[in-house]
């Protein structure tokens, strides 16, 4: 527990990628086996469930340290993470730990179970026994994950450098269900078992945002283009005569999409398919907040399954004839691909292919791309025609080229404190439209502005405060701000009735008065005929 503590504080003290993965890869050379299993899971947001609920957790916290719950309170607000909140309350002791954290992890699974004055006499005893930078990353353990800059691909190196192994094939062997208290380092990251493998999904590819004028990407003719589609990443597996759907968070959904299953009585065994998860009622591509209506639902019913339809929009294929074939061009892997589609799912109603594009000019690619919301889709993807299927997030061979964003101007209404570094300034933002005289709520950011105009509008904030919501402050409406967001769709879950996504700030529009924000009205405009 004491180097795992040390670990994080070196992570959690630097932007330095080098450094970062320098900590990790020393880590990884010198912990025992089972503390480098639970250190991967932990950092992969794999942590065991909550033994201990929050609300017991600042009660005992506050008794702990000896203050009254109103000022734990607020002081929680001002930290704004509970596990640093406790961490700091408490005195600062010298460190007596002397369990591993693999015997942490296995007493915090076990304390579920128990009574809560024994959770209690549990959870207080260790407090007092670690130093603040053990007791945080014990309250970690229990609360929630790490926020430290620490990706799955800083970590596949950090590995690969202690163990010697290829950062791809240890990226392929963290992905998947496992379960970290019942596998080994050894069975995890350095025996190969062919078996364990027959459920895996591939690391997933990831585009970059073009960041230049599409032109200087060379001859079009090198590039093959597709809609992007707004739902969900999925990779379809078909191993055996087993079906499995993992999305891009690594997450097995395959019981989330029941629809999918027709795909093991048509598709050939040893196939992996890269695609989107859509909603397609009525033979039509919906919207990505139809689809959250099935995202985190236990039951999948008849009456869902009807209402919210889904298929797969196919946009590569990565495992055939059981071969890898990642290496392969892409525009041979889109031949197969068709093929595919031709001789075996044709008729299953629910694998689509999304169509590739050829233009002439880059104008002609531009034209495309200015109609992509009225097919439902977020803009263009450029994918070079002889580029391998990658790990992760690479520059060079894909692009993704998305439209413009929607945009609306709106009267601040609400904040509250930030996160992390922002702890202390309120810089998470409600905004209003006008409706019959009234501002109404229909959106909330927290991102687009610089630090200096955040600083501004929290001076704002203590000095225009009107009423108090716990940790919510409403101010007097006097600002104006430009939200920008990429989608918009009817929502009965809204006062507004409207739901955008990905809301941020565009910019603050000094030169407007309230008066001039724009309506409800305005926004609903903007809905998709």
């Amino acid at each position: 527990m004491k180097r795992f503590s040390q670990l994080i504080k070196t992570l959690d003290s630097t932007n330095k990628t080098n450094a970062k993965v320098a900590a990790l890869g020393d880590y990884f050379k010198t912990a025992e086996d089972p503390d480098k299993v639970w250190a991967i899971a932990l950092l992969s947001h794999r942590r065991p469930k909550r033994p201990v609920n929050t609300t017991l957790l600042r009660e005992w916290a506050a008794e702990a340290a000896g203050i009254p719950l109103w000022l734990f309170e607020e002081s929680y607000h001002i930290v704004g993470d509970l596990a640093e909140t406790i961490a700091l309350v408490m005195r600062e002791g010298e460190s007596k730990i002397t369990r591993s954290l693999q015997n942490i992890i296995e007493e915090l699974i076990e304390l579920r179970e128990l009574e809560e004055p024994q959770k209690k006499a549990y959870v207080t005893a260790r407090w007092k026994e670690m130093d603040f930078y053990e007791r945080f990353v014990f309250n970690k353990i229990i609360t929630g994950g790490f926020r430290i800059g620490v990706s799955q691909k800083l970590m596949t190196r950090a590995l690969a450098q202690a163990t010697g192994m290829d950062e791809d094939i240890l990226a392929y062997k963290l992905m998947g269900n496992w379960d970290p208290s019942e596998i080994s380092f050894e069975s995890l990251v350095l025996k190969e078992d062919k078996a364990d493998l027959q459920s895996k999904p591939y690391p997933f590819y990831l585009a970059y945002a073009l960041d230049s004028e599409p032109e200087e990407l060379g001859d079009i003719q090198d590039w093959f283009f597709e809609h992007k589609w707004d739902g969900i990443r999925a990779q379809v597996i078909i191993r055996n005569g087993e079906l499995f759907v993992w999305s891009r968070g690594e997450e097995l959904v395959t019981d989330k999409y029941p629809e999918f299953e027709v795909l093991t009585r048509h598709i050939p065994d040893g196939t992996v398919i890269d695609g989107e998860i859509l909603p397609y009622a009525d033979g039509v591509i919906g919207t990505f907040h139809e689809l959250q209506t099935r995202i985190g639902r236990k039951n999948i019913t008849k009456k869902l399954l009807e209402r919210t339809p889904v298929i797969l929009k196919a946009y590569d294929l990565i495992e055939w004839q059981g071969k890898d074939i990642r290496d392969q061009a892409f525009s041979r892997r889109r031949d197969l691909l068709h093929q595919l589609m031709k001789d075996h799912a044709g008729e299953t109603g629910i694998l689509h292919l999304s169509e590739l594009m050829s233009f002439k000019t880059w104008e002609e690619a531009a034209g495309e791309r200015e109609i992509s919301r009225d097919k439902f889709s977020e803009g263009l993807m450029l994918k070079r025609k002889d580029s391998p299927y990658l790990v992760g997030r690479k520059k060079g061979d894909w692009w993704k080229w998305k439209v413009d964003p929607l945009t609306i101007d709106a009267v601040l209404t609400y904040a509250m404190r930030g996160h992390g570094r922002r702890t202390n300034l309120y810089t998470d933002y409600t905004f209003g439209l006008w409706d019959d005289g009234e501002l109404v709520t229909f959106a909330k950011a927290y991102s687009g502005l610089t630090d200096a105009e955040f600083r501004q509008v929290d001076n704002f904030v203590k000095k225009n405060t009107i009423d108090r919501f716990g940790p919510v402050r409403q101010v007097t409406p006097e600002l104006v701000f430009e939200i920008a967001f990429e989608g918009i769709a009817r929502s009965s879950r809204h006062k507004s009735g409207i739901a955008v996504r990905f809301p941020r700030m565009l910019r603050w529009r000094k030169d407007k008065k309230i008066e001039e924000a724009n309506t409800l009205d305005d926004l609903k405009d903007l809905l998709p005929e």
